[in-house]
């Protein structure tokens, strides 16, 4: 794992070896302080663990201390420009600021923010994106390049160290999925600040997953990335399910339960998707780790899944010669399996059975506790 600096966002530690966290952002409309807590408070419900909203004007300033007082999690402001706009989110008691020392002014303008970010024990993060680079790095690069990413954000960071300030973190975000693997990984190389990281601008739901999921992971199993944003287009509440997604494929998040399924193939003698779905939602009130496999055949079943503390393997067609075994099913046949060996015959509502019997494996762990 990469060491970092470390700091607390709120009373959210980042960097230093701490749980990577998920982060999201509003867009809401920021005055609406109502409106914007609401979807704050989903964002946590969905799994965030820092919130992000803009600050764009003096009305979102009054609106914040609602916002903060009702928010479950930390929040980040947003910020463009505007120095004042920076110190007064921080007097009202926002609990990072995102900026660009670049464009907020001159030098004495980010030495007010710097101190009063230390007074407030404020993290700042410097975003830099392939969009926001400076014209001479561009002249220098002869384009878009990680190299000139890494440099611009530095720059700024410098801005900040000269002024005394340390609690930085960086972004270096691009849509393309090489080139933020790339910028990542040479800032990284190169510096100690903990790294916030996400691909930009990926899309709509379903490919924006695709080059988040590639693009996060990758940076993630390399040991790089202390906080982790998935951006796509529309509703923020689904990029926090998708970031925990990411962060469990790759070890860094555990659930307690587990469910592995199998694709599929011509001997699936059951619904495994029906059973999978019910699997996971009557079971997701679990509290002790449990690993539940459903299965479409006895073939592979037992022996791909030998990892599961427990699963299901399908064994038969419905007695109306269909694939079955989800919810309403009747007349359906599998085998029960524990670690890969094969423990009964089973005959009727498979989920049922299946689900039955992992609660009562859950029930025996916490006993044995």
């Amino acid at each position: 794992m990469r060491k970092t600096r470390s700091f607390f966002i709120g009373s959210t530690p980042i960097g230093g070896g701490a749980p990577v966290t998920v982060q999201s952002m509003t867009n809401t409309d920021s005055r609406d302080a109502q409106a914007t807590l609401s979807q704050v408070r989903a964002l946590a419900g969905a799994g965030c663990d820092i919130v992000r909203l803009s600050v764009y004007d003096e009305a979102c300033l009054e609106a914040l201390p609602a916002i903060i007082d009702g928010s479950p999690v930390p929040l980040v402001a947003d910020i463009h420009y505007r120095h004042d706009l920076a110190i007064g989110a921080m007097e009202r008691g926002i609990a990072k600021v995102r900026i660009n020392p670049g464009n907020i002014g001159s030098v004495a303008n980010v030495r007010r923010v710097a101190d009063c970010a230390k007074m407030h024990h404020v993290p700042i993060r410097i975003g830099v994106n392939s969009g926001s680079i400076e014209k001479e790095i561009l002249a220098r690069e002869g384009g878009v390049t990680a190299r000139g990413m890494v440099d611009s954000a530095l720059s700024h960071a410098r801005l900040l160290e000269d002024a005394g300030f340390h609690d930085i973190v960086l972004s270096l975000k691009a849509s393309s999925v090489p080139l933020t693997v790339e910028a990542y990984e040479l800032a990284a190389q190169t510096t100690d600040y903990p790294l916030h990281v996400g691909v930009t601008e990926a899309g709509l739901p379903g490919a924006g997953n695709i080059k988040s999921a590639i693009g996060i992971g990758a940076l993630l199993l390399r040991g790089i990335g202390d906080t982790i944003r998935v951006s796509l287009t529309g509703s923020p509440i689904p990029e926090a399910a998708a970031a925990i997604d990411i962060l469990r494929a790759v070890g860094l998040r555990k659930s307690f339960l587990n469910v592995v399924s199998c694709p599929t193939c011509g001997r699936t003698g059951i619904d495994v998707t029906a059973i999978a779905k019910r699997v996971e939602q009557e079971l997701s009130d679990l509290r002790v780790p449990l690993t539940v496999a459903v299965m479409g055949c006895v073939v592979n079943g037992p022996g791909e899944a030998r990892e599961a503390d427990i699963g299901l393997a399908g064994g038969g067609l419905s007695a109306a010669g269909g694939k079955a075994g989800g919810e309403g099913s009747e007349y359906c046949e599998g085998v029960i399996f524990e670690k890969g060996r094969e423990s009964e015959r089973v005959s009727g509502d498979l989920a049922g059975i299946l689900i039955r019997r992992a609660r009562e494996l859950a029930a025996r762990r916490l006993r044995e506790k």
